[in-house]
């Protein structure tokens, strides 16, 4: 007979929230990084065709916080679903390994 390595505890649900908030915070964060990158370069190339000096607040104020708002906004709903759902799937699996 085989000896499988299994446990059998409940997953914990403390972790969730760490992963939602981590994951939401790190995916904002990329997200105002490239968005401001293409606002400053959108702003110098408008600027450039102008003939005027650039508003690189505009970049920021503009362009890149809306954006980060909206991916993070949209990030953490989408965590905690998969995560609540991720914690539901791992339950189940817990009982059935339990009740066989």
């Amino acid at each position: 007979m085989i000896s499988r390595n299994v446990s059998l505890r409940r997953p914990p649900w403390l972790y969730i929230p760490v992963r939602v908030l981590l994951v939401t915070f790190l995916l904002t964060l990329l997200s105002f990084a490239v968005s401001l990158m293409l606002g400053i370069l959108g702003t110098v190339i408008a600027a450039r065709l102008r003939g005027s000096h650039p508003n690189m607040t505009n970049a920021y104020r503009y362009v890149a916080a809306p954006i980060a708002a909206v991916v993070g906004a949209v990030v953490l709903i989408s965590m905690i679903v998969l995560e609540v759902r991720r914690y539901q799937r791992d339950k189940a699996l817990t009982a059935i390994e339990r009740s066989s």
